[in-house]
């Protein structure tokens, strides 16, 4: 990594420091672990003063980029790629915003460009069920200017689809692959997704994730969608928002949401009052009790056993919970 600061430009050179590290580390130039010059070696090569090169490495600390460790140095952190994963999908919010502005003041022509870049699957077909496969790709090109048949047919073959196959003859798995293959052939940048899973077998639920899983991969195209198979989430998902009873109860990263919860379990004479208030979705037993807790109030619960909590826990629970609040049951 190459710095290069400037008295010319009117961004303050601390700013120029703190930009080219952090753009290093997002376009992974710099990687987790990698450890960064000193605070003096750095203002001593640029020629500028210590408290300046401090003043970049304390911002980037205390947003998580890098970590200074007594007696060792600074290090690009080991939480940075959770961090990018955020910065990458804050830009392409602000970029879909401004689009979505643009495609407003523009008219309907943009809105519709806009919309050329988008893929839905839902849960169910929307083909004529007496379509073939040419008649799918018929349908699809008086739509889409970047449709790509070649990608097409080739992604029929890999799917297992063939050409004479009527849609009302493919499985509920094959339906799903179908219209995943329109969204790829004219490369739609987001896919949204209406329960994509449900009512499929193992195989077929395993491979469609694996499709997702590549579509992604890339870095440039996203995948929004719905789902109550937990598991689903579990395998896939970078980002979750759970709503419950219509209310958000959450959106975050998948790590931060399944660290947030565990689940204890312990004697019902220790169940004590100021214990009872921090649990969620009690339910006790003759001799026992078991609930869900945040892991910062895992203090009040030092007397029962506590395991890390799934994303089908914490939802159960939390589902319980809503429950008894409303009256029900308990």
């Amino acid at each position: 990594m190459k710095i290069v600061v400037s008295n010319n430009y009117k961004t303050p050179i601390y700013q120029q420091i703190k930009r080219q590290i952090l753009r290093a580390i997002l376009t992974s130039e710099l990687l987790p672990g990698d450890t960064l010059p000193s605070i003096r070696a750095l203002a001593k090569d640029l020629k500028v003063g210590v408290l300046t090169v401090n003043r970049a490495y304390t911002e980037l600390e205390d947003e998580g980029y890098i970590e200074n460790i007594q007696g060792k140095g600074c290090f690009v952190a080991e939480k940075s790629s959770d961090l990018i994963k955020q910065h990458l999908i804050d830009e392409a919010t602000k970029k879909m915003e401004q689009a979505i502005s643009e495609a407003k003041k523009a008219g309907n022509s943009a809105e519709q460009e806009i919309k050329k870049n988008i893929g839905v699957v839902f849960d169910s077909s929307y083909f004529v069920d007496e379509w073939n496969m040419s008649d799918v790709e018929k349908a699809f090109t008086c739509f889409y200017s970047a449709w790509d048949t070649k990608k097409y047919w080739s992604l029929l073959s890999k799917f297992r689809i063939t050409k004479e196959k009527r849609v009302k003859e493919l499985s509920k798995g094959m339906q799903m692959k179908l219209m995943l293959a329109c969204a790829f052939s004219y490369d739609a940048t987001l896919l949204i997704l209406d329960e994509p899973t449900s009512g499929l077998d193992p195989v077929s639920r395993d491979e469609l994730l694996e499709i997702l899983s590549d579509y992604i991969e890339d870095g440039k195209h996203s995948v929004l969608f719905s789902t109550h198979i937990t598991s689903d989430l579990e395998k896939i998902a970078d980002y979750i928002t759970y709503i419950n009873l219509g209310e958000l109860i959450f959106t975050g990263g998948k790590e931060e949401f399944i660290d947030g919860y565990r689940v204890v379990n312990g004697d019902k004479k220790s169940l004590e009052q100021e214990l009872e208030s921090k649990l969620i979705g009690l339910r006790t037993f003759a001799t026992g009790y078991e609930a869900l807790i945040k892991t910062e109030d895992l203090l009040y619960a030092s007397q029962a056993e506590n395991f890390i909590a799934s994303i089908d826990d914490i939802v159960v629970f939390m589902s319980r919970q809503a429950e008894k609040d409303k009256g029900g049951y308990r």
